[in-house]
């Protein structure tokens, strides 16, 4: 059952993280935050619309702590179709989010042209003794598909 819960939830990450395709409103990423089963948010990148914080994660962080009213995520999972940069990693462990789910890595998206910061979420967990657990390769073929599909996009903008 956990597995495909899995899978629900890092579909409608990808889903949304699909709009950017056609929007161009940022880049080809995904997030989709989850408490026992419930989805509190579902947000994709929108640096392209708004300003340089405005990461999928971030986005849902956001969306997920109006709807409780708290910044506090704990019991929360968050599903992102690539791996947290540095940024969003932080915010996660600062919004005490329980999880991170995600499918490609930093390095996936550095391959096609974004500027990431070479930091793992496995580093950043090990060296802020972070409690944040992590499950990476979950739909793996399906975020590296949206990635390959935005690098092949003429008129993105690589930040």
């Amino acid at each position: 059952m956990k597995k495909a819960l899995n899978i629900k939830f890092m579909k409608l990450a990808i889903k949304e993280a699909r709009k950017n395709i056609k929007t161009m409103d940022g880049g080809p990423f995904g997030a989709c935050i989850v408490k026992n089963g419930r989805i509190l948010a579902v947000a994709r990148n929108t640096v392209l619309k708004s300003d340089a914080t405005s990461h999928a994660e971030i986005n849902a962080i956001r969306q997920a702590s109006r709807k409780i009213k708290n910044f506090d995520l704990s019991g929360c999972i968050i599903y992102s179709t690539t791996e947290p940069c540095p940024m969003c990693f932080s915010a996660i462990h600062w919004a005490k989010i329980g999880m991170v789910i995600y499918g490609t890595t930093i390095s996936d998206a550095k391959k096609i042209g974004f500027n990431e910061l070479s930091i793992s979420c496995r580093d950043m967990k090990k060296e802020g003794s972070s409690r944040v657990k992590l499950s990476p390769g979950v739909l793996r073929k399906e975020c590296v598909r949206l990635l390959r599909d935005w690098g092949v996009l003429e008129n993105k903008v690589l930040y």
